[in-house]
């Protein structure tokens, strides 16, 4: 049996699919998953780890990072990377790994389905067909086919939106600050003087920043010439809530199909414990409204995916020993 030392111990901070550990221990790797750790115990026994495996139950922060003197490689099961202190982890000499591969197709699945049923009214006229109440009029809905629609970051998630869009005969225009030179047979790239001019539809797939965080507010929104729908399935923060519930009462925003939201904790996993602010609860009541709780890339298949694409690009830099 292969001594366990430093070089090959790799902690897992949250649950993951079992072929992550499986793959991982096969290639010589010695795994340690807690589930009751706390982070003043993660402080005193981060330093015996060479890896870390992490979805979004920590921060790992520069305070937290500095205590892991042999750190080789941290890898975050999803896409974003706004709970690690990226620039830190550069200047300590720590790799950092993400998989937004892994469930880039359930998202695009999850934006197209959410839209959908938000222009085709289908939550609403399911809820009162239960009740009895048969209204075709008021449940007549609007269609996909032909409108424009305007993606903001043109990453994994956004190019699986555009391809999914693709039989709906949409002008499906896109907005990167930084890529370009990726028009296809799926989508045009254009600037926000277009997205602005010609959008039905604001799909939003960028990462949480400084730069992003609030991105679309009042502000924002009135530049769009046209009233819109809007899907975010990127960071709650990224939208304002009460300039969208401002939106929806003016009728700017026609409706909007929120898979995250900005009062979300910082693991995703349950709402804010503090008393919801009002925006939250008028959010809830409007029927112009479609919420899911952070699942748009949280799909059985997408399970497998980003924990295979993970380890796959562990095990391509890193094998034991790691020193």
């Amino acid at each position: 049996m292969p001594q366990t030392t430093a070089n090959n111990k790799v902690l897992l901070l949250d649950t993951n699919h079992p072929a992550l550990e499986e793959r991982l221990r096969a290639a010589g790797f010695h795994c340690d998953y807690f589930p009751d750790l706390k982070l003043d115990k993660l402080k005193q026994i981060i330093g015996f780890y060479s890896g870390i495996i992490v979805r979004s139950r920590f921060y790992l922060d520069q305070d937290l990072l500095s205590l892991a003197g042999n750190l080789s490689f941290i890898g975050r099961v999803g896409a974003g990377m706004e709970g690690i202190d990226i620039a830190y982890a550069r200047k300590a000499g720590i790799r950092c790994f993400n998989a937004p591969e892994g469930n880039r197709n359930a998202v695009g699945e999850h934006a197209l389905g959410m839209l959908l049923a938000l222009m085709n009214r289908m939550i609403i006229a399911d809820s009162e067909v239960r009740k009895g109440i048969w209204r075709r009029e008021e449940n007549r809905g609007v269609e996909l086919y032909g409108k424009t629609i305007g993606i903001i970051g043109y990453g994994n998630t956004g190019g699986a939106f555009a391809k999914k869009l693709s039989s709906f005969n949409c002008n499906v225009l896109a907005y990167d600050k930084y890529k370009s030179g990726f028009s296809d047979e799926y989508v045009k790239e254009t600037g926000m003087e277009d997205i602005f001019r010609l959008s039905d539809v604001l799909s939003l797939h960028v990462p949480l920043t400084e730069e992003t965080h609030y991105l679309v507010n009042t502000d924002y929104l009135g530049k769009f010439h046209n009233n819109i729908w809007i899907i975010n399935t990127s960071r709650g923060a990224v939208v304002n809530t009460g300039d969208i519930v401002k939106g929806l009462n003016s009728s700017k925003v026609k409706g909007a199909a929120l898979d995250v939201l900005e009062y979300e904790n910082f693991s995703f996993e349950k709402l804010q414990d503090e008393t919801l602010p009002e925006s939250y609860s008028m959010l809830a009541a409007s029927e112009k409204v479609i919420l899911s709780p952070h699942v748009a890339g949280w799909t059985i298949e997408s399970k497998l995916k980003l924990a295979e694409v993970i380890v796959g690009k562990v095990l391509a830099e890193f094998k034991p020993p790691l020193h």
